[in-house]
């Protein structure tokens, strides 16, 4: 079966699946933020320093840094309809695992030839997973069920758990004992990503199936005949719902760019008498996610409980006003780097703080938002287009760092701050149109004071 939920065990109120899916994402997001970590300092090192870069312009590492990102997740468009059209959900994030497993490894070899053959290898991986693990942890849930959300909330502290460790631990071996090391690394966590997903195949045999074969004649059906029109106003509103998406991720994907260079170069990194590598503040936004993830998933909850609004939509406006507004501390740094020579860790802490809830309020909310609306035959193709928008997001954050070197650093941050905030704003004053839209897929959500209250951070720390 695709997307409806059948009888399963479950472990802390939740199906087992979904653990298999957290810690199979766990691992690959700790290869590609490993990954992430040190690509842009790798490529601005200086070839003569004791550990060579390639000795590239903040401008030309920013412009392949930007292209990288958006075609890691254009990509996700082609393994969607790969998914729905041909092989499945499940086939198709095997087929990623191994990808990805290939391209880490070779970025271990130091030869150019290796570089971009392992970010290509990537790029197909990352297609072929990302849209279609995620449509997967939709699929664990029969509709209307109010799991759903707290089932992604769960999925998304995996994703950084990963993120969390890697910008620790590849992080400092890349920056300290050589890129390569660091690349080779991130290869290894990709491995055991593989062999979880492998070993939890009992759990997940019942979801992410080509839906063309499906059992269900329910399914069968819904494979050929057209779209109604309460669907296509669905996918209307998901794909204006994705302008919010592109706005946040060019705005959110300076950290792995213009922020990092600005971490390496202007920040004052002594603590105690040692100076923190630039790559480690990256964890700082996972650490947040980790430890808020839960706190802001029962914020949302007892909202709903209370009735008030709680729409996805609502929470991804106010995600992008929130996420928008952590930049003025990063305005804050530039000024003080200008009056003193070196700005203070505190801003980018506050910065990556309010990113974090801002992305709490987003992302996790976007994914199961996808799996909500869009239609069954095109699940994995909705979740690969809204991948998409976020690698054109991080193109624009790639532009909007290279024209950091003309403008400076205050205007770029001023500038996301301002634009983020004043476009959230926009949107809001037309939320109520853009809900009615979609024909009241999230009234038929029931939630209780139980529910509610259940829903504790023991629950994920269990779990990690």
């Amino acid at each position: 079966m695709s997307n409806t939920a059948v009888s399963q065990k479950e472990l802390f109120g939740h199906p087992i699946g979904l653990f298999v899916l957290f810690f199979t994402e766990m691992w690959e997001r700790f290869s590609y933020y490993g990954m992430r970590a040190i690509l842009v300092l790798y490529l601005v090192t200086e070839v003569a320093d004791k550990n060579p870069g390639l000795g590239w312009t903040n401008g030309d590492a920013l412009s392949l840094y930007g292209t990288y990102t958006m075609m890691v997740y254009v990509m996700s468009i082609p393994g969607g309809i790969l998914a729905d059209k041909l092989l499945g959900q499940r086939k198709s994030v095997m087929l990623g695992c191994i990808l990805l497993v290939a391209g880490h490894g070779i970025l271990a070899v130091e030869e150019m030839w290796a570089f971009y053959s392992g970010l290509v290898l990537i790029v197909m991986g990352v297609g072929m997973l990302k849209p279609n693990i995620s449509t997967m942890v939709g699929g664990l849930y029969k509709q209307g069920d109010i799991r759903r959300d707290k089932g992604f909330t769960i999925f998304y502290i995996g994703i950084n758990l990963g993120a969390f460790l890697s910008s620790l631990i590849v992080g400092y071996v890349g920056e300290v004992h050589g890129w390569h090391y660091g690349f080779g690394l991130a290869g290894i966590g990709m491995l055991l990503g593989l062999a979880v997903y492998m070993y939890g195949q009992k759990h997940l045999a019942h979801v992410g199936n080509f839906i063309g074969t499906s059992k269900s004649e329910e399914e069968r059906e819904a494979a050929n005949r057209p779209l109604t029109k309460i669907e296509k106003d669905r996918i209307g509103v998901l794909f204006i719902s994705f302008l919010l998406v592109i706005v946040f991720w060019g705005a959110f994907e300076q950290a792995g760019g213009l922020m990092s260079i600005y971490t390496a170069d202007n920040t004052d990194r002594l603590l105690f008498g040692f100076e923190i590598p630039a790559s480690v503040f990256q964890s700082i936004n996972a650490m947040f996610i980790i430890f808020f993830g839960t706190s802001i998933a029962l914020f949302w909850a007892n909202r709903k409980l209370k009735g008030k609004i709680s729409s996805s939509l609502f929470k991804m406006i106010v995600g992008l006003i929130i996420m928008g507004a952590g930049f003025f501390f990063m305005t804050g740094a530039t000024i003080q780097f200008e009056d003193t020579g070196s700005s203070a860790m505190y801003w980018l802490v506050l910065a990556y703080l309010f990113h974090t809830i801002g992305e709490l309020c987003l992302s996790p909310v976007a994914l199961s938002f996808i799996t909500k609306l869009a239609p069954l035959k095109y699940a994995s193709i909705m979740m690969g287009v809204y991948f998409a928008m976020t690698g054109f997001g991080s193109k624009l954050a790639g532009l909007l760092g290279e024209w950091s070197e003309s403008l400076g650093e205050f205007k770029i941050f001023t500038g996301i701050a301002v634009f983020c905030v004043l476009f959230g704003i926009l949107m809001l004053a037309f939320r109520k149109q853009l809900e009615k839209l979609t024909h009241g897929v999230e009234d038929r959500e029931g939630i209780t004071v139980e529910e509610a209250e259940g829903f504790e951070i023991a629950d994920i720390g269990n779990v990690e």
